[in-house]
């Protein structure tokens, strides 16, 4: 029986590369669309970089897009590319919707022009539910966008769900709530305040700068969500599509403050009072707030089985340690 294929855009980012963990180990052929670099970042793809077959496309050049279908011919895509960074959102604002928003609908027609059969994934995300009016949020939550990157992901998210209902694409929507790892970004405040605990620790800084302290989030372990993403493409095409089963919330349903994140950060190293490491910069502070995201994953936990396997304790432990050792070379 040959290999399943799944085709990954994004696969160098650290969803990307967790998931192309995830899917080698199920046993399938990995197919991980990357940008064109004088220098290829494959940081979190080293340990497999001679399991993956890379192809190289461009999220905002439909053309290629269509040659990496053409080339890949697979089963599952899983569109895991984007400008993520919301706070360099504002100032991309251009780019952000380029690569988020157009590249998005690139990438659906090019799978309805090649095989409609294909199943599709797309990553939505909690930054869309914004400005919230209910808690916690549901997959029937309105939507209250308050970034360039929460609207560019919102187009993407309704595109997706338009491309379903329009031509009858296996295409689902993964709004996944803030989810972290070892392999986050630096520009991140989850990897930077475990990258700053550990130079703290090791005498490397005496301060970490932040932006607002205050903002509350669910936060998840990244190798246990894109578990959820293989889960949201395995279901059955016919129950999917004539049941209307939709798109699915992965979260846990619990939310910790940036106070919470620095408290149980500072404690692993034994520092009990992190005030004294932590100041907080104006140029931090997004130019419109995201208070307070806190998902209901209960329709993932009834019709996929999925539930989050990591707490909040154990995984800030794993990237406390990760970038003690990281800082130690």
């Amino acid at each position: 029986m040959s290999k399943k294929r799944a085709l990954i855009t994004g696969i160098n980012g650290m969803d990307g590369s967790h998931l192309a963990d995830f899917l080698l180990e199920k046993n399938y052929e990995v197919y991980g669309l990357e940008r064109r670099t004088s220098v290829p970042n494959r940081c979190n793809t080293k340990h497999i970089e001679n399991k993956i077959n890379f192809i190289t496309a461009d999220m905002t050049d439909k053309n290629s897009l269509r040659k990496a279908l053409e080339v890949s011919n697979p089963h599952e895509v899983y569109n895991l590319a984007a400008q993520s960074f919301v706070g360099s959102s504002w100032t991309l604002a251009e780019q952000t919707t380029k690569v988020n928003s157009l590249g998005t609908l690139y990438l659906l027609e090019s799978i309805n022009d090649h095989n409609k059969e294909i199943k599709f994934y797309q990553a939505s995300t909690s930054e869309m539910f914004g400005k919230v009016v209910e808690k916690p949020q549901r997959e029937t939550t309105p939507f209250y966008p308050r970034s360039p990157y929460a609207v560019s992901k919102l187009y993407a998210h309704w595109m997706t769900k338009n491309f379903r209902e329009s031509y009858g694409i296996y295409a689902c929507n993964g709004i996944l709530f803030n989810h972290e790892s070892e392999r986050r970004g630096l520009e991140f405040v989850t990897r930077k305040i475990t990258d700053g605990v550990s130079k703290i620790v090791l005498g490397l800084e005496d301060k970490i700068s932040l932006g607002n302290l205050d903002s509350k989030r669910d936060w998840g372990y990244a190798p246990d969500y894109v578990e959820a993403m293989w889960l949201m493409l395995q279901q059955d095409r016919d129950f999917f599509m004539n049941n209307k089963v939709g798109d699915f919330i992965i979260a846990t349903g619990k939310c910790y403050s940036v106070r919470e994140f620095l408290d149980y950060s500072f404690k692993h190293v034994g520092i009990d009072k992190w005030e004294n490491y932590v100041v907080q910069d104006p140029r931090f502070m997004r130019p419109a707030e995201v208070d307070y995201l806190q998902g209901d994953a209960s329709k993932a936990r009834a019709v996929l089985g999925w539930y989050p396997k990591t707490t909040l304790k154990e995984m800030i432990a794993k990237m406390v340690d990760n970038d003690i050792r990281i800082n130690k070379k």
